[in-house]
């Protein structure tokens, strides 16, 4: 069955490149906006080994943008309703589903020197700066996402080299923290970004106790919700998995 599914893929990448593909361990940290859309281009781009980290479940504020976010899923655990649905567009894929915050505390257990991949696609400022430490420091190739929040443009979403990131205020957050605690990450490393930065033009009418705060904990004056929408973070999910794809077979 596995080969049928990739008959397309393998036309155009040719089979030494999709025999590579399926040989590559990934693991992607957040299966939210961004990471849900980028797990399922992985899968279907024939990645074979991917391991998906996230510890929340699926609430109704989810499923305007979130590829695993429905009315039938509500409430169950994000990584778990993924692994079903990756795991029916490929059978014989090894999906590790992990219900886990990554932090300080909990980052020895992800082993991330025994990945070819690393994905960033979470949203805490303090565990993401930690994961691209720790990332930047093993044998894996470390790609992320920058703040997918805001946008409407999908022209204006780029790639670049994370010291060349402009007009992300998740960019900037994270170079302000490495600067102050002088602790920078070991090597270069691509990320998905855009430069527009809308307002939330339905602010006055959004209400807490209706919708949950996210955990937008990077913003530099507090916890709040940003307004986004499903093109942009699906197109932010799909370059962060080309990003992997395309380096795999340049190899």
């Amino acid at each position: 069955m596995e080969e049928g599914i990739f008959n397309r893929t393998e036309l155009l990448l040719g089979k030494k490149a999709t025999d590579t593909i399926a040989q590559k361990r990934v693991i992607l940290f957040g299966v939210g906006g961004v990471g849900s859309w980028c797990a399922e281009s992985l899968i279907r781009s024939g990645i074979h080994h991917l391991t998906i980290v996230d510890s929340d479940c699926v609430c109704p504020t989810n499923i305007n943008r979130q590829l695993i976010a429905t009315t039938r899923t509500i409430g169950r655990p994000k990584v778990e309703v993924l692994k079903e649905r990756l795991l029916s567009i490929n059978p014989e894929a090894e999906i590790q589903a992990l219900q886990k915050v990554y932090c300080a505390e909990t980052a020895d257990s992800f082993h991330i020197d025994t990945y070819d991949y690393v994905l960033d696609a979470i949203d805490s400022l303090e565990n993401k700066a930690h994961l691209i430490r720790r990332a930047s420091d093993s044998p894996a190739t470390l790609f992320a996402s920058m703040g997918a929040a805001l946008k409407m443009d999908p022209l204006k979403i780029n790639i670049a080299e994370f010291w060349k990131v402009k007009g992300c205020p998740l960019a900037k957050a994270l170079r302000q923290k490495f600067k102050k605690s002088k602790n920078f990450p070991s090597k270069k490393f691509k990320c998905v970004y855009s430069e527009e930065l809308l307002e939330n033009k339905g602010a006055e009418t959004f209400h807490e106790t209706t919708s949950p705060l996210a955990e937008n904990d990077w913003h530099v004056s507090k916890v709040h919700t940003n307004g986004t929408i499903a093109h942009t973070t699906a197109i932010f999910g799909f370059m962060l998995a080309g990003l992997v794809i395309q380096d795999i077979i340049r190899e």
